[in-house]
């Protein structure tokens, strides 16, 4: 089956999205496996920007190995979805930490919580981890 690539500039719109969509992170664990877990992001610019801990498997592979992939999809007919390769760097800035725990947290429960979800999660261990994109794929209407 042909895949219908998509438009130039598509990808970012479609991860920015409301209501925002969950990325599925690959990484590999120190043994080489594979380890893929949902993650809340935004979009600064082209850089795909999400927060974890430094003490999980997604911290640890990312602290040890910056190479990491996102998926992002639409489950609904005629399907869409893009793929991100990239490599990651990370920060735990405290400044920076409450400012994209309050983005994200927001984005995903609302302006209500924003502020809310900065405080809780722009504490030790967590890390702003930043993806700079070296492979997008983005493919549109898969079942077209």
């Amino acid at each position: 089956m042909a895949y219908n690539d998509a438009p130039d500039g598509w990808w970012q719109d479609f991860v920015g999205a409301a209501p925002a969509r969950t990325a599925k992170l690959a990484v590999t664990r120190r043994d080489g496996s594979p380890h893929v877990a949902p993650v809340w992001v935004d979009l600064d610019g082209d850089e795909i920007v999400f927060m974890t801990s430094a003490e999980t498997i997604k911290g640890k592979s990312i602290l040890r190995d910056g190479r990491v992939c996102l998926c992002f999809d639409d489950e609904r007919p005629p399907f869409s979805f893009v793929t991100i390769a990239g490599l990651a760097s990370t920060s735990t800035d405290p400044d920076e930490l409450l400012h994209w725990g309050t983005r994200i947290g927001g984005r995903y429960m609302g302006a209500a919580r924003a502020e809310e979800y900065g405080r809780r999660n722009a504490v030790a261990p967590e890390m702003v981890v930043r993806v700079r994109p070296t492979r997008v794929t983005a493919v549109v209407d898969v079942a077209d």
